[in-house]
């Protein structure tokens, strides 16, 4: 790639299976990325109140030191609490789902940044938080889906994935988070209907000709 001057619009990073991985990702951002290209970091560390069984305190470190290299940020619940040094809460109210908002943001050192924080449970909803800076000043809003009572592995990654291909075709972060939510919820319970195993994934193939970005 620095042979060939070549230079990206993003940097985009999920699931990282070492410390070493995570600085190499880091490096690609600060070296690799073009100079208003956007940095996207999905810090896959954990679930349902856990930190997956392959992540050390390293990982975990190492993680919150590439997400001060972000733009965008998409944490699930228990990864934003993480990252913001806090117990988890399972089903936090409206003050406490913005205190841990604020806290990922501050994370960030780039200026211009935005946090998607997902999986929040509502009950018989399911509600995704944004703030955003990239391109409004400082919006901030909830986006709510209906609870589908079934765990499929891959719904976050989706989540982050659908995001950043809306943004990186001009939408904004509020948009594109609508967009994606609604889209994991009609894939969810379509899955569930399919009797589809919970752990094979999230079946989302057959729907995506209806995600228009």
């Amino acid at each position: 790639y620095d042979r060939l001057g070549l230079r990206f619009e993003s940097v985009y990073a999920g699931f990282l299976g070492s410390a070493d991985q995570i600085d190499c990702v880091r490096d690609a951002v600060l070296r690799l990325k073009s100079e208003n290209g956007t940095a996207f970091i999905d810090p896959v560390m954990g679930d349902n109140g856990e930190v997956y069984a392959t992540y050390t305190p390293e990982m975990c470190a190492g993680m919150h030191r590439l997400c001060e290299n972000a733009h965008i940020i998409t944490p699930n619940l228990t990864e934003a609490c993480l990252l913001a040094g806090i117990p988890y809460d399972p089903s936090p109210d409206e003050k406490k789902a913005l205190e841990i908002l604020e806290k990922v943001s501050a994370i960030c050192k780039t200026g211009h940044k935005a946090v998607i924080l997902h999986g929040v449970s509502r009950g018989d909803r399911i509600s995704t938080y944004y703030s955003d800076s990239l391109t409004a000043d400082n919006d901030v809003g909830r986006i709510d889906s209906p609870y589908c009572p079934a765990f499929f592995p891959g719904c976050g990654d989706l989540l982050a994935s659908l995001i950043l291909g809306e943004v990186m075709s001009g939408a904004k972060i509020g948009l594109s988070v609508s967009k994606a939510s609604d889209f994991i919820s009609k894939a969810s319970f379509a899955t569930l209907e399919e009797g589809t195993p919970h752990n094979w994934g999230i079946e989302f193939e057959k729907l995506l000709e209806d995600f228009e970005i």
